[in-house]
């Protein structure tokens, strides 16, 4: 009989990572959004941001994907562009009442797939995770760890 080998973390993480993008997915999809329109509105309705590129960095897109993102946004009547006064090269991105609608409606998808990924979890497991999440992430960055700024015990 073969030794049992351990299922290395990054690829259990792996695995969890496509399984819950995969139901997010799904769950923007009912609600008639994607995970771009999701961002893009998100960003729009708190991050205020002032212009295409500092939308683009907000999202974590390039400026030629925004743009084909906004394109379908707004056919779908879900943002305006329109040139800044004080600067013609540079556009506004602005949500329409339509947009409103969507974003509630992707705000709500939203915040029932978290209460789902929740489930089973207390305040003190999702704290941990997100702190073992940073861990990690400092890791595969290659960053050095210091266990009194994360106060992750080991």
């Amino acid at each position: 009989m073969a030794p049992s080998f351990p299922v290395p973390i990054g690829l259990s993480l792996n695995q969890a990572a496509r399984t819950v993008e995969r139901a997010f997915d799904e769950a923007l999809a009912e609600a008639g959004g994607t995970l771009p329109v999701w961002l893009i509105l998100l960003n729009l309705k708190i991050g205020k941001p002032g212009n295409q590129r500092e939308l683009a960095e907000a999202v974590g897109v390039r400026e030629a994907t925004l743009t084909h993102h906004l394109n379908a946004m707004d056919k779908r009547g879900l943002i305006t562009r329109r040139r800044d006064a004080s600067n013609r090269r540079v556009h506004v991105v602005e949500l329409t009442e339509d947009g409103e609608a969507a974003f509630l409606r992707l705000r709500e998808a939203a915040m029932a797939f978290d209460a789902r990924l929740r489930q089973g979890l207390s305040a003190e497991d999702v704290d941990r995770l997100g702190v073992l999440l940073s861990v990690l992430s400092a890791n595969a960055a290659g960053a050095r760890r210091n266990d009194s700024v994360t106060g992750l015990t080991l």
